[in-house]
């Protein structure tokens, strides 16, 4: 490109020109609060964590109030993790919400076996109940070598997860450290 001495004159002037008027002072602010009363009709808010990672971004989910499904997810501007702002995957959770393949029943697979069958929430929670039972007492320790009194189990951990909030890690590790487990991690750590 041949730029002459006339169209860097009028490039400069362009810019200069756009500078100026930059700096006089619009507001969008009056346009964002307009926008942010705005609401998804026949849709009940709800806010919440981004599962993702542990960063904890929050959400704003809006959910149809005749069919219950979920309609759009987009960014919490109160939250005082992410303003507003999500990544790539917080901002695409509205497809693995809506995704015809997304596994919404537990499924088992038994010893040996190379299938998965789905089972009912209320047969897999029993099964895990009684699982936990049955190690805790096969594996208590209520004294050490040395005689004293310890109350605990090596043979279960927990791994939490960081999409809980305090309160709610809080009651966890109030239940782990009832059962007598020491090995209890959170995923925003690992």
């Amino acid at each position: 490109m041949k730029l002459t001495r006339r169209d860097f004159m009028k490039f400069s002037g362009l810019a200069a020109a756009s500078v100026a008027l930059g700096n006089l002072g619009f507001d969008l602010k009056p346009a964002y609060a307009h926008a942010q009363i705005l609401k998804i009709r026949m849709a009940k808010e709800t806010t919440t964590i981004c599962p993702y990672c542990a960063v904890g971004c929050g959400i704003i989910c809006h959910t149809d109030l005749v069919t219950g499904k979920v309609i759009n997810t987009e960014g919490d501007p109160d939250h005082p993790i992410n303003e507003g702002a999500l990544c790539a995957k917080g901002a695409a959770l509205y497809q693995m919400i809506n995704n015809p393949n997304r596994i919404t029943k537990p499924l088992y697979r038994r010893p040996y076996s190379d299938k998965w069958e789905e089972v009912t929430w209320e047969w897999a929670l029993e099964q895990i109940a009684k699982r936990v039972k049955e190690t805790r007492d096969k594996y208590f320790i209520r004294f050490n070598d040395k005689g004293q009194e310890v109350n605990r189990v090596e043979a279960i951990a927990h791994v939490g997860s960081a999409a809980l909030d305090n309160e709610e890690c809080w009651l966890i590790q109030a239940m782990m450290r009832a059962l007598g487990l020491v090995y209890i991690e959170h995923q925003a750590r690992i």
